[in-house]
């Protein structure tokens, strides 16, 4: 596959922020303080692996914000931009960082693990100052499942996307 070119980028950075929202919204298992589980982390972790940082941060932070608004928590949807957005960083960064010492799997592992402990660490900190920080500590074991679950599905969703050379490292 050659070099993308801006708009191949762009197309595929919308592409992932719809995929991030509808991934989100798919299912939603209620969490104790009126957040919730979801499915989109595997897109937001994707977005990270296969977008450079600005549009990985994008297409994570605003359709995992979208996400939030369409399903009604919209004073969680400007941290969500953020967190999501930093993890689609980490997540582009650490794999970049290290897939040439480590191999691809290794290093997305290593990279998703950072990117989740941002997004567990970043939820944990909002949700302390709106409910305070004993309440939110409440949501860190969901959290640390959601990332898990987001984690095993984005691996297995990039490998998908390797193999349809829909990507290219």
């Amino acid at each position: 596959m050659e070099k993308k070119n801006s708009t191949q980028r762009i197309v595929m950075a919308a592409l992932l922020a719809s995929l991030t929202c509808v991934a989100t919204m798919i299912i939603k298992i209620p969490s104790p303080l009126k957040g919730y589980l979801n499915f989109g982390d595997c897109i937001v972790l994707l977005s990270g692996w296969t977008l450079n940082p600005i549009y990985g941060f994008l297409a994570a932070g605003i359709g995992s914000a979208l996400a939030d608004l369409f399903s009604g928590y919209v004073v969680y949807a400007p941290a969500t931009f953020v967190i999501k957005g930093l993890m689609a960083i980490i997540a582009c960064c650490g794999f970049k960082l290290l897939h040439k010492k480590i191999g691809n799997l290794p290093s997305r592992i290593i990279a998703g693990v950072a990117a989740e402990a941002v997004m567990i660490l970043g939820y944990f900190v909002f949700e302390g100052f709106l409910y305070g920080f004993g309440p939110s500590a409440v949501n860190i074991p969901a959290n640390g499942f959601q990332g898990a679950a987001g984690l095993i599905l984005g691996c297995v969703l990039v490998k998908m996307f390797e193999k349809g050379r829909l990507i290219e490292f």
